[in-house]
């Protein structure tokens, strides 16, 4: 199965948090991480890396916190998990100078990276604006549930 690694729940959380929070100048780790019973020491290391991409920006001082470093618009879901868990893959021979042995041989290999393509592109597709309009209301149970993503997995 592919999943999101925990950390990139907690980004997404956090820059949703952030979205929602527009008028608000800037939130702490330790009021996103409280918001949602996520460990503080844990949420600081989200923050500070999503700030080491862009995707934040942090003020110092007692008004200080994080703040979204771009338009809620043009952070896609794809570029949060990213930023947090580094490119997306679903084989272990994500690159052409593999080591496998069956690399030569495969017959899987390309369909799956088409596979992760698609994947990449329609978590791209979903914005962050998106994300922070549909609000707090707990997630509708969907007919065919997508199977979510979880990088550097198999």
């Amino acid at each position: 199965m592919l999943r999101l690694s925990k950390k990139a729940d907690y980004a997404l959380i956090a820059m949703k948090h952030l979205a929602q929070k527009r008028d608000t100048a800037s939130s702490s780790a330790r009021e996103i991480a409280e918001s949602y019973d996520i460990p503080i020491e844990l949420m600081a290391k989200v923050l500070q890396r999503l700030v080491r991409t862009g995707l934040l920006t942090s003020h110092q001082g007692t008004r200080g916190g994080y703040a979204l470093g771009r338009p809620s618009t043009t952070i896609t879901v794809a570029d949060v998990i990213q930023a947090i868990d580094g490119p997306l893959t679903v084989t272990s021979c994500s690159t052409e100078n593999s080591t496998c042995e069956q690399y030569g041989k495969c017959s899987i290999r390309d369909p799956l990276w088409r596979i992760k393509e698609r994947i990449v592109a329609a978590l791209g597709t979903v914005s962050l604006a998106e994300m922070a309009a549909e609000g707090d209301a707990p997630a509708q149970p969907h007919p065919a549930p997508m199977t979510v993503l979880r990088t550097n997995a198999i």
